[in-house]
């Protein structure tokens, strides 16, 4: 089937986003560097990816699917070998860091919308569950192999990059014999909705996407990144290293990839149950930071990663039929755009502990996650999720 070649695109992707993560600790030993810098060599990955979603959407509206994704898939594979060659020169870190959101933003945006219409024939829903699952498996063997890689292999730094480059080349190969979705012959004018000129947001739409689509997007990445990057570095992990930190990625991110298809059982309910499971994940992790027992985080790490595939799936779906026709790839950039703007949540609870604890940013984080729940079950009930 064709949707699942460009699902593995998304797959291969995906999958050298988080390849850094648990390379961090290394890099924190070699360089000497702070919490915040860290945070902020994780976080500066949104600063190109917000950018690059909100062009490479619309423009693939225009363009057709692979003329933007295919050069995005390229340079994930030049992002890695920018890693690889960094070693302890934090400016190219950096540098690499930032193309990987360049990357990040082009193909999430264009390739979940080219799965989503290679996925019409297979109703409703169908698109969303498969672009959120292939990402979120990406996203949680990435960090499991570099992890291990990280741990127990030669050259901690540079053999996990590698690795990816070459799973990319199979993407590559793939993502050049796609069928291209987007009519390109079609009139700019034929109409309202079927015009890459449609408005982006419908007549009546605005409030459900400023209060409801943008809040679950920012759940997305703000639930995993904050079990992930935050609390290994404002906590000491129990026995501590690099394989640990990459299976506690792992973990949290599989257990997205895992509940993705169970929104066909819950429905409109699945943006409450993903935001539920990450208020119950944070209020966990507030207790692993106040007792430092284990249990605690065990318990966090997959209700986070739960909570936000979830949302991803829901997302997706709440995207796609909120989209005008021609509209697709530029509204899901604007979900993904939100969704991104959760990779900041490290970093303000980094700053937020050090003024105060590492606990109060996790608890508040549970407060405010709850409230989110409360806004959800209304607009539930009306079947507008």
């Amino acid at each position: 089937m064709t949707w699942k070649r460009a699902a593995f695109v998304l797959f291969a992707v995906a999958a050298g986003t988080n390849v850094p993560t648990p390379l961090l600790l290394v890099y924190q030993e070699r360089l000497a560097l702070s919490p915040e810098v860290l945070t902020t060599l994780f976080g500066v990955y949104a600063a190109g990816l917000v950018p690059a979603l909100l062009v490479a959407g619309p423009l693939s509206d225009r363009l057709g699917r692979r003329r933007v994704a295919v050069p995005g898939v390229v340079l994930s594979a030049l992002a890695s070998l920018a890693f690889a060659a960094a070693g302890d020169a934090l400016a190219l870190l950096f540098l690499a860091r930032f193309a990987q959101g360049v990357v990040s933003g082009i193909v999430f945006s264009v390739g979940s919308a080219w799965v989503g219409e290679l996925s019409l024939a297979s109703g409703a829903g169908a698109g969303g569950r498969r672009a959120a699952f292939a990402m979120t498996a990406g996203f949680s063997l990435g960090p499991l192999t570099s992890g291990l890689l990280g741990q127990y292999a030669p050259a901690p730094t540079v053999l996990p990059y590698l690795v990816h480059v070459a799973l990319v080349g199979v993407a590559l190969v793939l993502a050049v014999r796609l069928p291209e979705t987007v009519d390109l012959t079609r009139p700019l004018a034929a109409g309202a909705d079927a015009s890459p000129g449609a408005p982006l947001i419908r007549p009546g739409d605005g409030l459900l996407v400023l209060t409801v689509l943008a809040p679950v997007a920012v759940c997305v990445y703000a639930f995993p990144s904050s079990i992930i990057s935050a609390v290994p570095l404002l906590v000491d992990l129990p026995y501590g290293g690099v394989a640990v930190t990459g299976l506690l990625a792992g973990v949290t991110l599989g257990a997205g990839t895992l509940v993705a298809g169970l929104q066909r059982r819950f429905l409109a309910w699945t943006a409450v149950v993903g935001a539920g499971l990450g208020a119950l994940g944070f209020a966990a992790a507030a207790l692993f930071a106040t007792t430092e027992a284990v249990g605690w985080l065990v318990l966090a790490a997959p209700l986070l990663g739960a909570g936000g595939g979830l949302c991803l799936a829901a997302g997706l779906t709440l995207t796609a039929r909120l989209a005008a026709p021609a509209r697709l790839g530029a509204l899901n950039s604007l979900f993904l755009a939100c969704a991104y703007l959760g990779f900041a949540a490290p970093f303000a609870m980094a700053v937020a502990a050090r003024a105060s604890s590492a606990p109060v940013p996790l608890a508040a984080a549970a407060v405010l996650t709850a409230s989110l729940v409360l806004r959800l079950v209304p607009v539930a009930r009306s079947g507008r999720l």
